[in-house]
């Protein structure tokens, strides 16, 4: 009985025998030539990979992860580290949820604090894969563990564990925020206009403007300077350099409109209205700015009506219909409900025309700017409905939103909508308080 004394070929060796699988059967099995098997099983020449052990582990009906903890000996030699082999290994015991084997190896690892760089890479390879919260332990590591807070690989763990920690729980997004801000600046170049831009959509699902322009104008400032350097082609993103130009200037208008500055918002949006100016523009460069020529436009449409112009409604409503995009609907709708709100609009043949849209605002419950966006729609409809005197309808969508605001954490939405239904309280049948009561017990 081997205990104590397991090996990993020794293991494999066995099977082969439980099998009645020679080298050749292997070879065939697995897709691995027979002379490179035959050396890493002798171990001769060449040590495992941990896909040749998950070939083998298939081979044998093994389930994932299989001498998992016996492949150790492969990355680690005379306290040497393979760092070809233990970076897929980390990978695979993330993957396969070997938790159990990481945990050694890793202490292995950092007995050196220069090889962090090990951890790092096996983190960047799990993001690239998907394995967001697998990611996240091993970016956490690299955080725990550097010394220099103005290493790249710090601000870059941090950006990752930022982007992981997105969602609809708004607490959860307000920490992550704070905690990656400072690192904001130490990071690439290609990676800050990317980060600049999640940090303002952050900011603007968690209603502060302030800090929505400041990222806004950073990200503007940045793509501005990279336009003036000619890096418009060099610069390695994700879209265009125009986008980052342009989206900054969105985003700033947006916080403008938001404090209720709207002249100072139209001159924004006329800014980006026409950057055909944006030289060099290959294709990519002028579909991005014709969206910017349409997003001008919705949101001068936004800023009129704030600004109580009715007169515009009807053609503010074709323009989302012909836009025919339920993001861009929802945002429309919300805007027009809200004037509506401030200035005494009557939109019930708008709220009509859309009922089939308004009907399937509810898939964006879980996307971080537009579930926002939807209880927006949802607390002033709620208030509409109250200005028509139409209680009935008023309670419940009030009730709605505090369901919606329970789900997604957004506690400063939940006093307000509280203080809604407590307003109108009267009104509500028997039904509706006991339900309001029910969903309040979950208030903590």
């Amino acid at each position: 009985m081997r205990v104590d004394n397991r090996s990993l070929r020794s293991e494999i060796e066995d099977q082969m025998k439980l099998h009645g699988y020679n080298l050749n059967k292997i070879a065939e099995l697995t897709g691995i030539n027979a002379g490179n098997l035959s050396m890493v099983l002798n171990g001769r020449s060449r040590a495992m990979t941990i896909g040749q052990l998950d070939a083998l582990a298939e081979v044998f009906g093994k389930a994932p992860g299989w001498l998992y903890e016996l492949y150790t000996e492969e990355c680690i030699s005379d306290d040497k580290l393979s760092r070809p082999r233990i970076i897929p290994y980390l990978v695979r015991c993330a993957e396969t949820g070997r938790v159990d084997c990481i945990e050694p190896v890793v202490s292995k690892i950092l007995d050196n604090p220069k090889n962090v760089s090990i951890i790092f890479a096996a983190a960047e390879k799990l993001f690239e894969n998907g394995r967001l919260e697998e990611s996240g332990r091993f970016y956490q590591l690299v955080v725990d563990n550097i010394k220099d807070s103005f290493s790249e690989l710090m601000a870059i763990s941090q950006y990752r564990l930022f982007l992981i920690a997105q969602g609809t729980d708004a607490e959860r997004n307000w920490k992550s925020v704070i905690q990656f801000e400072p690192f904001r600046r130490r990071l690439p170049e290609y990676l800050q206009l990317a980060a600049l831009l999640k940090l303002a959509k952050a900011c603007y699902s968690l209603e502060r403007w302030n800090e929505v322009e400041q990222f806004a104008k950073e990200l503007t400032e940045l793509s501005s300077i990279l336009y003036k350097l000619k890096m418009v082609e060099e610069v390695s993103v994700e879209r265009h350099l125009v986008y980052y130009f342009g989206i900054g200037l969105l985003f700033e208008g947006i916080s403008l409109e938001k404090r209720g500055l709207y002249e100072k918002a139209k001159k924004v949006v006329q800014t980006y209205a026409d950057l055909s100016w944006f030289e060099p523009l290959d294709e990519l460069g002028w579909k991005e700015v014709e969206k910017f020529k349409i997003f001008a436009k919705a949101n001068l449409y936004t800023l009129e009506v704030f600004m109580g112009n009715d007169g515009i409604l009807n053609e503010y409503a074709d323009y989302l219909e012909n836009l025919d995009q339920l993001n861009e609907t929802l945002s429309g709708l919300t805007t027009i409900i809200k004037a509506a709100n401030i200035h005494g609009f009557c939109i019930d043949h708008i709220l009509q025309r859309f009922a089939s849209a308004i009907d399937r605002f509810d898939c964006f419950v879980d996307d971080l700017i537009n579930s926002r966006r939807y209880l927006w729609f949802c607390y002033h409809r709620a208030v509409y409905e109250f200005t028509k005197e139409r209680y009935e309808n008023g309670i419940k969508e009030t009730i709605f939103c505090i369901s919606l605001c329970l789900e997604m954490k957004r506690y400063e939405d939940l006093a307000r909508s509280v203080a809604l239904f407590e307003k109108h309280r009267n009104y509500a049948s028997e039904t509706q308080v006991q339900y309001y009561e029910s969903i309040r017990l979950w208030v903590v």
